[in-house]
């Protein structure tokens, strides 16, 4: 009897000790969550007054106007250019042209644009061997119009973003 005595006493100490370490864990972790939640919720309470705009980052606008931009374009000398404009990511652009003539090649340029939030235009600078700087007058969402040197709209010079219109002509590459 002592023996089964000395064995249940035993078994039970186990068991105590298992659950203790089994709820030792769970505790501490809902106490740190509680506390991280006082901390906060005093924070909000202090802080209510606090202009944060300082130290948050500014959104770039040109991050949201990141698409692809088709048309058809006038051609002094052909039937008209198709030209496709692709503004990507880290403000570089492609620009795909190709000349509506018997086995005409396409062209690329490649460069970088910025947002000018102000005149609501994006001008695009080639990286080498490309044309002068290139300005299109922000419409709205979907819609470039070239400007030319002096900033006059050329209303023939429209390139319309892909996903706004429902038929389109695009380059296959």
């Amino acid at each position: 009897m002592r023996a089964l005595k000395k064995q249940f006493t035993h078994n039970l100490a186990l068991l105590f000790l298992g659950g203790l370490l089994a709820a030792g864990p769970a505790s501490a972790v809902s106490d740190l969550e509680a506390q991280e939640g006082f901390a906060r919720a005093r924070a909000k309470t202090q802080q209510k007054d606090i202009d944060h705009s300082a130290h948050q980052n500014p959104v770039d606008q040109s991050m949201e106007f990141h698409g692809v931009f088709y048309g058809y374009l006038p051609c002094n000398d052909c039937a008209g250019v198709k030209t496709t404009l692709s503004l990507q990511q880290k403000n570089n652009y492609l620009m795909v042209t190709q000349p509506a003539r018997e086995s005409s090649r396409e062209y690329y340029e490649r460069g970088k644009y910025r947002w000018d939030d102000q005149n609501r235009t994006v001008v695009l600078t080639p990286k080498k061997g490309g044309t002068s700087t290139r300005r299109y007058h922000i419409e709205d969402e979907g819609t470039l119009i070239q400007l030319n040197d002096d900033g006059i709209r050329m209303d023939r010079h429209v390139l319309q973003r892909s996903d706004t219109v429902k038929s389109r002509e695009v380059h296959i590459h």
